[in-house]
Parts: structure tokens; sequence; C-alpha cells
């Protein structure tokens, strides 16, 4: 059922993404900083865990990365759309169980 939310949630952060011109290059270089950041939080977090249940793991890696999923959210979401800010924030879940599993070695990328 997540997964299904979160497919259908992703377009809604591409729509934000849309409204920002490929020539507004310090935005861009931002946005990506941004990511990278919340990433890097998400897979140091989900290394960590030996949480038995992945669900259970990726949800206390999400949490402690808020702070980088909120700058995503602040710059992605210039609207306020709670929509979009849910989706977000669900994205960041989603992949914070991505590097739980990588970590453990149940996925292989």
């Amino acid at each position: 059922m997540r997964i299904a939310v979160v497919l259908v949630a992703l377009p809604l952060v591409a729509c934000a993404a849309a409204y920002h011109t490929p020539s507004d290059g310090r935005l861009n270089t931002k946005i990506n900083t941004v990511y990278a950041e919340r990433d890097a939080c998400l897979a140091r977090h989900a290394a960590t865990d030996s949480v038995a249940d992945a669900a259970v793991a990726a949800s206390a890696a999400a949490v402690a990365c808020t702070e980088e999923t909120e700058k995503l959210v602040e710059i992605l979401n210039r609207d306020g759309d709670p929509r979009v800010a849910t989706a977000i924030r669900q994205d960041s879940e989603f992949r914070a169980k991505g590097y739980v599993l990588r970590a453990r070695g149940q996925v292989t990328n």
C-alpha cells in the first residue's frame, strides 16, 4: 500500500520541480545538493540501525533525517502545497527503506 501511495505522490513532487526553469542553475544546484545531503543522511542512519523489521528501521532513519527532508520541502514546495510536502516526506521514508535493505544486503544496486 505504501508503495502505491509513493507512486501516486511522486508525480506531485515532479510537478513542483517543473516550475523551476532549467536556466535557474543556482536553484538546480541547491536542489541537487539538498537531495544529496538527505540521501547521505538516510544511508548513514540506515547502515547503523539493527532493528529486526526493515520498515521500523526505515522509519527511524527517516525521522533522524527530518532536518534534511524539511530543507527539501522548503526548496521544492515554494507554494506551500501540503500534498507536495507529504509526497516529499513519503519519498524520504521510501528511500530510507531502500537504504536499510541495501545495508542489510537484501537489495543489490
